[in-house]
């Protein structure tokens, strides 16, 4: 990483410069303090040494490397660079080791990938999905662009969506969800608590379907009697027989926090066991993707957007019916 040195710079010191100028965290320069890797018109300096204009800062990181044992698993890459690896990652599998999945995570998936391509960094995941959550998850090859994608979600620089199959017609077809998220004592998962972290979710809908006899159809508006079919309770018969594709934009990421406020509306996410219903006659997971990560590239400065398709699952459950349009 290189910076070249304007006249404002001038008689400040390099450290001055990486942080005001380059965005680098305290933590991040005591490394680059104790690990070298700094130099100025291409000699080894210290970040105490002042700059004129036009004096060329390189970085050179610190040679990192992760110790997940390599494994054969597929990954989709969606975007890469010096800095960046980004994948859509697939449904089923989860993101690092745990005591209860020791490996066939994708981190062993990252160093098999890495010893192919002859390349060593810590994997640094910015993001998080579940374990059956599918779609854009981004791993920094370095501590800098960790940080600064970081400090860009705080400023809310960045923009997460998903695309979800909730259960039920979901009305009106914009809203948000604005609901503090806590944990639930003796219990698995979250609940929403007014002395929980706050969170707020955006939710848009792009099409209802109606389910009859295992085949989905596209509508856009749910049929008027979908609440007083004879014999059934209110709202029964919409729950069981009309999903809604609903567009999720999240400006806080907590744990579950689309699964915790799409059940708290009695919507929960298709397929999702733990806060709504099994359904595994029509998939065999929560019906979750991350569809889109949006960010400025620490490295350039340019907008980025990353899109990661609808995986084969959710794609043949929508698809069921026969010329139905792909909802990309």
């Amino acid at each position: 990483m290189e910076y070249i040195t304007v006249k404002a710079d001038c008689g400040l010191t390099i450290k001055d410069v990486l942080k005001r100028r380059m965005g680098f965290s305290t933590r991040l320069l005591r490394v680059l303090k104790r690990e070298g890797g700094v130099y100025l018109n291409g000699k080894p300096c210290w970040l105490n040494v002042r700059v004129e204009e036009k004096d060329r800062i390189r970085i050179d990181f610190p040679q990192e490397k992760s110790h997940f044992p390599p494994q054969d698993i597929p990954l989709e890459v969606l975007f890469e660079d010096g800095d960046l690896l980004i994948i859509n990652k697939q449904p089923g599998i989860v993101v690092h080791p745990t005591k209860g999945h020791p490996d066939h995570t994708l981190a062993n998936a990252l160093a098999m990938d890495m010893e192919k391509k002859g390349e060593s960094y810590k994997i640094r995941f910015v993001n998080r999905l579940d374990m059956d959550t599918s779609g854009v998850l981004v791993v920094a090859k370095n501590a800098f662009t960790q940080q600064a994608l970081v400090d860009q979600m705080k400023r809310g620089q960045t923009e997460k969506r998903y695309l979800a199959l909730l259960e039920g017609r979901l009305s009106p077809l914009e809203g948000s969800v604005d609901r503090p998220i806590g944990e639930a004592p003796g219990r698995v998962g979250r609940v929403i608590d007014e002395d929980g972290y706050p969170c707020l979710t955006h939710y848009r809908v792009r099409d209802y379907y109606l389910l009859e006899n295992q085949s989905l159809s596209r509508l856009f508006q749910a049929p008027e009697d979908a609440k007083t079919q004879p014999g059934q309770r209110d709202g029964l018969w919409e729950r069981d027989h009309i999903l809604s594709l609903t567009e999720l934009l999240l400006e806080t990421g907590r744990t579950h926090q689309i699964r915790v406020h799409m059940a708290y509306l009695g919507h929960p996410v298709l397929g999702d066991s733990l806060y709504g219903r099994k359904r595994e006659d029509l998939i065999g997971r929560q019906a979750l993707h991350g569809a889109s990560f949006s960010f400025f590239h620490p490295r350039t400065g340019e907008r980025l957007r990353v899109e990661a398709p609808l995986p084969r699952d959710m794609l043949d459950l929508i698809l069921k019916e026969k010329g139905a349009p792909d909802p990309g």
